[in-house]
């Protein structure tokens, strides 16, 4: 019987389609990275989900962000996401945790986890994700800086220790390496940052020093690239090509 993933059963297998409608995965940040992780992992099969973002749509999201549009602005990045994934998957459990992630936040949510996808932007959240996901014994995959980027072919999956150019990478592997944390799979571009162009005004939705410019073709890709290594992993040894 035809169903909404007949077409990646035909790749991935009854085992691994199973494997994937009992995973857990947890999400950090729903922007131009992490918002298109999400939206592949669910059209993959994966059947449960903690989201966890507290930022609302905002107009300069609707160049790059999957789930933005002239709707959503002002809505909790959560709360969209939650009804875009029932829209595809009328059945999938979606956990909304609508709160700034940071070292000292309480993490018991992750619970169950099978898998963190890590696609946030501070740098103290990021290395506390790591070591939780190292704590807890759950898989974590983390994006390093895709903004300034103008060329989405650049990205590669390694381990932070084995990066290079990208100047995320570099602060990551001093503070993982200080904290203990022995390895942290990540996806990293080698491209060297673009020249921009300031324009009046493009940062005042944001509270960074400096707004990162951005494109709805480099996030994306970095975005697809951390859900096709989660499926790897949660599925490995499942796989019709296992066999």
């Amino acid at each position: 019987m035809l169903d909404e993933f007949s077409r990646s059963r035909l790749l991935l297998g009854s085992a691994a389609m199973e494997r994937l409608s009992r995973a857990k995965v947890a999400v950090f940040g729903l922007g131009g990275v992490g918002g298109h992780a999400a939206d592949a992992l669910v059209r993959t099969g994966v059947g449960s989900f903690v989201l966890v973002d507290a930022d609302r749509v905002s107009l300069t999201n609707l160049n790059r962000q999957l789930i933005a549009d002239h709707a959503a602005i002002g809505r909790l990045k959560t709360e969209v996401m939650r009804e875009h994934m029932l829209l595809v998957n009328p059945n999938v459990r979606v956990e909304e945790q609508p709160v700034f992630f940071l070292p000292d936040t309480p993490a018991d949510f992750l619970c169950g986890c099978d898998y963190i996808v890590d696609a946030i932007d501070t740098v103290s959240a990021k290395l506390r994700l790591a070591q939780l996901g190292q704590e807890f014994s759950i898989p974590v995959i983390s994006a390093m800086g895709a903004g300034n980027k103008l060329d989405p072919t650049r990205f590669e999956v390694a381990d932070i220790y084995d990066t290079s150019v990208c100047p995320l990478c570099r602060v990551m592997r001093r503070e993982l390496k200080k904290r203990g944390v022995p390895r942290l799979k990540v996806v990293y571009s080698r491209e060297e940052p673009a020249k921009r162009e300031d324009v009046p005004g493009a940062a005042e939705d944001s509270a960074k020093r400096e707004t990162p410019g951005s494109l709805a073709f480099v996030p994306s890709v970095a975005g697809l690239i951390l859900a096709s290594e989660v499926v790897r992993d949660l599925t490995r040894g499942l796989l019709p090509s296992d066999a």
